[in-house]
């Protein structure tokens, strides 16, 4: 890695002496994973580019074959760049982020009122996002003035931003809703998968890059969270015909196939689902398909009980959540799932 970033800064290098003052570098780049952006972003920085303007165009060929079994994505970033000026200084955090944040916002409407979906909306903004990091030489910390914001932070905060902007979207229905804080990376997860594939079978790339702009892994999604199962070789007799595991089964063996499934709420049925692990809340989803087994289990004491528990009843974040589900259940046709949050929702309003 060390080798091949350094190869990198050289190519800048040499393509920044060799550029006259207002001459223009376009590069065209793809890429997964946030190690490769992180590499593309410190060579150019180090070289003395500034990222000017950006487009995602959609360059790949979905049905391809290397599409069906990776994380390959179907569009590329094009970046034009220019030479930063001499007389650049270096920024602080809170100013460069604050830049960012006003900036992209506005590209995050206009690529998702074009048609940009899926984990290709999610890549497409950090072009945007580097026209403020980059204008600086480096960024340093303001409330650590001895300590610099590395790319790797900083493309951590434009990921979160992309995907809360997105799952803003999903709970209001696709309007103009905002940009949302305070939902767990799990349910922010599932809100993604379910918009995007609902319970059909979604390429194991896409929900990598999901995970990863979430802060997770794929296997914490399958093994810790048990949100997202494989499909494919043995996972095609993975589940009965009826979606739910027979009291006391055993789990099935993970598939090896290329695709994964969401677990729907009737399969997740781990004893543990819902409770505080370590003193911390359990995610969303995790609370509220506890509350439908509860519900369905004919429970209300139980159900009033773990909403007082959870303080669930005054969070404005839950029962937009709970909206958010209902409307996906519908287009879902999961007319089981839709009636239970419903009650659900109803019960809540009534209770106060």
């Amino acid at each position: 890695r060390t080798a091949y970033e350094a190869g990198m800064f050289r190519a800048f290098q040499a393509c920044h002496t060799a550029l006259m003052p207002n001459g223009c570098l376009v590069m065209v780049f793809a890429h997964k994973h946030p190690d490769a952006w992180e590499a593309l972003v410190s060579a150019m920085i180090r070289a003395g580019f500034v990222v000017d303007a950006s487009w995602p165009i959609q360059t790949e060929r979905t049905a391809r074959t290397r599409s069906l079994s990776s994380a390959a994505l179907s569009s590329s970033v094009w970046l034009v760049c220019k030479k930063r000026l001499e007389t650049a200084q270096a920024g602080w955090d809170n100013r460069v982020l604050e830049e960012m944040r006003s900036k992209i916002h506005d590209r995050l409407r206009a690529f998702w009122d074009a048609g940009i979906r899926g984990p290709d909306f999610v890549w497409a903004a950090t072009g945007p996002a580097l026209e403020a990091y980059s204008k600086h030489p480096v960024v340093k910390k303001a409330n650590e003035p001895s300590r610099l914001m590395e790319v790797s932070e900083f493309l951590r905060h434009v990921r979160r931003i992309v995907v809360d902007f997105v799952v803003g979207r999903v709970l209001s229905k696709n309007g103009e809703g905002e940009i949302v804080s305070g939902l767990d990376d799990v349910t922010i997860y599932y809100l993604l998968h379910r918009y995007d594939f609902g319970f059909r079978d979604a390429p194991i790339g896409a929900c990598i890059l999901y995970a990863q702009s979430c802060g997770l892994s794929d296997r914490a999604l399958t093994d810790t969270y048990e949100i997202i199962v494989r499909t494919g070789g043995r996972a095609d007799e993975e589940e009965e015909e009826d979606g739910e595991a027979s009291e006391g089964e055993e789990p099935e063996e993970e598939g090896t196939g290329s695709k994964v499934k969401l677990r729907n709420w009737q399969q997740r049925r781990h004893p543990s689902l819902g409770a505080s692990i370590g003193g911390r809340p359990a995610p969303m989803i995790d609370q509220l398909h506890r509350l439908m087994h509860l519900w369905k289990a004919g429970d209300v004491q139980k159900v009033d009980t773990y909403l007082d528990d959870h303080g669930i009843r005054p969070n404005a974040l839950f029962h937009q959540l709970i909206q958010a589900l209902i409307e996906l259940a519908r287009r879902d046709y999961q007319s089981d799932e839709c009636t239970i949050l419903e009650i659900i929702s109803n019960h809540v309003a009534a209770r106060g």
